[in-house]
């Protein structure tokens, strides 16, 4: 069965699946500009860090489509840096959109310079940069399932295993199949999962209504839990691993991701369950040293004080609202699971390109 499509791209159209109305509703929204993009990114209209980097990318593909021919590179290069400036700031935790943007710039510098290339052929060069993400994406993320399969079964040979996730990191949270949830998909199709458990992740209920939709959708077999369950699950279903996502991974191996990560670290070490983080190559943020650098953004009161429109919480409560939390290196006790192979928190610097 083909999984969800999130993101929709035609020859310089964009559509994009509004998670914020699913499971009960699949509607499309059209992305016309860059700043369709970072509305419906800032809304968590669309979200997951590889999704962001993602629909961003292709929302400027689609206005360079759009535009009137550039009379000049550098009038190409000054629209391009200015879109992709705008861009990060819609989400700053979440390190990927911010690395493809930094990469889209750097090849813009670099045609600026190159005296063969006009303005057309630059500006096409950029379109299919921005445009093979959305391939690139699909590409890596089975190759981080099947890395990620193989490493929990052959800890576990000779049987199927019991995995619990946290949040959604499937099909609606990338280009498509997923990381954490394609580690998921890649047991089921192996036929070595016995039963998956997911968290409802609250305050967005990403487990409940998006991951708990994949996995009916698919038919893999899975129970839902709700967040503060998760220590009694441990020890009741006696787990082989606990797998997650990542918004943004330190040299150190410390990882930022959905708010709850880190107790479900804590509690996988007190259970003694492997702990696995699943993310492209490009959640690694060689630039921060550890998580303490990692900036963590602090959503609005009311996703906590109302479910879907109604109040839930008492009026004149004070709130605190991270989005997300880090969970130290020395917890992810499994592994950093990414297209390149399984790396050990230690590893990872051994692992920086041109290292």
């Amino acid at each position: 069965m083909a999984t969800l499509e999130a993101i929709r791209y035609r020859a310089g159209q964009l559509e994009v699946l509004d998670q914020l109305v699913l499971p009960e509703t699949c509607n499309y929204i059209a992305i016309l500009n860059t700043q369709d993009a970072w509305k419906v990114i800032r809304e968590m209209k669309v979200r997951g860090a590889p999704a962001i980097a993602i629909v961003g990318c292709l929302s400027l593909a689609v206005e360079l489509n759009r535009a009137d021919r550039f009379k000049t590179k550098e009038e190409l290069d000054i629209f391009i840096k200015e879109k992709l400036d705008y861009l990060v700031t819609s989400r700053p935790t979440a390190v990927n959109i911010q690395l493809s943007a930094e990469a889209c710039k750097n090849l813009s510098s670099r045609l600026l310079r190159d005296n063969g290339v006009g303005a057309d052929a630059a500006r096409q060069q950029i379109v299919d940069f921005l445009e093979s993400t959305l391939a690139q994406d699909v590409q890596d993320n089975h190759k981080i399932g099947d890395f990620g399969a193989e490493h929990i079964v052959d800890a576990k040979p000779g049987r199927k295993v019991r995995v619990m996730t946290h949040c959604n990191t499937g099909s609606l949270a990338t280009a498509g199949y997923g990381t954490a949830l394609g580690v998921i998909r890649s047991l089921h199709k192996m036929e070595k999962l016995e039963h998956v458990y997911c968290t409802e992740t609250r305050p967005y209920n990403q487990g409940s209504r998006l991951t708990a939709f994949e996995l009916v959708y698919e038919k893999m077999p899975s129970t839902l839990v709700c967040d503060s369950m998760v220590a009694a699950a441990m020890k009741r279903f006696e787990l082989d691993a606990v797998i997650v996502g990542a918004d943004r991974v330190a040299a150190n191996g410390d990882t930022a991701n959905k708010i709850g990560t880190y107790q479900l670290a804590l509690l996988a070490r007190s259970h003694n369950v492997p702990f696995y983080v699943a993310a492209p190559f490009l959640s690694i943020d060689f630039e921060l040293a550890t998580g303490e650098s990692i900036p963590i953004e602090e959503r609005p009161h009311h996703e906590m004080t109302h479910v879907a429109g109604f109040r839930t919480a008492a009026a004149g409560i004070n709130c605190w609202n991270p989005a997300f939390d880090i969970t130290p290196a020395h917890l992810i006790t499994g592994g950093i699971v990414t297209e390149k192979g399984v790396f050990q928190p230690l590893q990872l610097l051994q692992s920086k390109p041109n290292n």
